[in-house]
């Protein structure tokens, strides 16, 4: 997209979504399904490594998925998307996958990723790259797409169609605190639980499933594991986040869907999975 040609993008879509940030998020009423397929959007939905599927972000889309992840690389003043430097690639860049086709989306939808949801899509980018000179950079992409975008300003956060998340590399942390208005919220970890980090930094919480239980959905979950993921959980609610644990088992099966029940019953708010049809089907038999 040429830079006159995103700017007047982004005038018009300032213009459509401006009065509805500053409303409280919702799970919305259903007026038109994402697909054509007469099915709302699932909310604990992410998409892990997204950009590995033949359809970066549009696959996840078309499933129903609310939150889709990107890992991102500092390349020459470049944001590559990719899992692993030897698959950098000049062309996958984070504005061609996602900023541009997302915002393409948001204008033709009328403010919102889902026509006629009122739903923030979460957009994860975990930086691979060292975190400040990464997130400094990235700042600077998010803010000429800044009517798209959740902000927070001196703490006070105004909703946009698109939630970014900034995760990966703990560097980034330092100059995310310091500005007074930002683009981006902090992915924190389960050791920032009741360390008084405020949601409107920080309103996910994620971390390894394996450094903190044992339980991978084969035979019953053991109890005084259950009892622990419904404490963080709890915790986390209590304080306005929200929980996603990666490295949870992931293959298709009786035990992946067992650990997938306990994640819901205790309100985990995310299931990550790279198998977007398993998911779907799953969440959709468990309304």
């Amino acid at each position: 997209m040429a830079p006159r040609t995103r700017r007047a993008a982004l005038v018009a879509l300032g213009a459509a979504v401006a009065g509805s940030f500053a409303a409280p998020a919702s799970a919305g009423t259903r007026q038109q399904d994402p697909a054509g397929r007469g099915k709302p959007p699932l909310l604990h939905a992410h998409a892990h490594n997204d950009y590995e599927h033949p359809h970066p972000l549009m696959d996840a889309l078309s499933h129903g998925f609310n939150s889709v992840e990107a890992d991102i690389w500092l390349v020459d003043g470049a944001l590559l998307v990719a899992h692993d430097a030897s698959e950098l690639d000049p062309a996958r860049t984070l504005e061609a996958l996602y900023l541009d086709p997302l915002l393409r989306r948001v204008r033709a939808n009328g403010g919102r990723v889902y026509r006629g949801y009122d739903l923030t899509l979460q957009l994860l980018i975990d930086i691979k790259t060292p975190g400040g000179p990464t997130y400094e950079e990235l700042s600077r992409h998010l803010h000429r797409y800044r009517p798209m975008f959740s902000s927070c300003t001196g703490g006070r956060v105004r909703r946009g169609a698109v939630t970014a998340v900034v995760s990966g590399d703990r560097g980034a942390r330092a100059p995310m605190e310091a500005e007074h208005v930002r683009h981006a919220f902090y992915d924190a970890r389960l050791s920032d639980l009741g360390s008084g980090v405020p949601a409107s930094f920080a309103p996910l919480v994620s971390d390894d499933w394996g450094r903190f239980f044992t339980w991978q959905g084969t035979g019953p979950m053991p109890g005084r594991e259950r009892a622990e993921l419904r404490r963080i959980v709890t915790t986390a609610h209590a304080a306005r986040q929200q929980v996603r644990f990666w490295a949870t088992p992931d293959r298709p099966g009786p035990a992946r869907d067992a650990l997938w029940h306990e994640l819901l019953a205790a309100g985990t708010d995310y299931l990550n999975t790279d198998d977007l049809a398993g998911l779907e089907a799953f969440l959709r038999a468990a309304r």
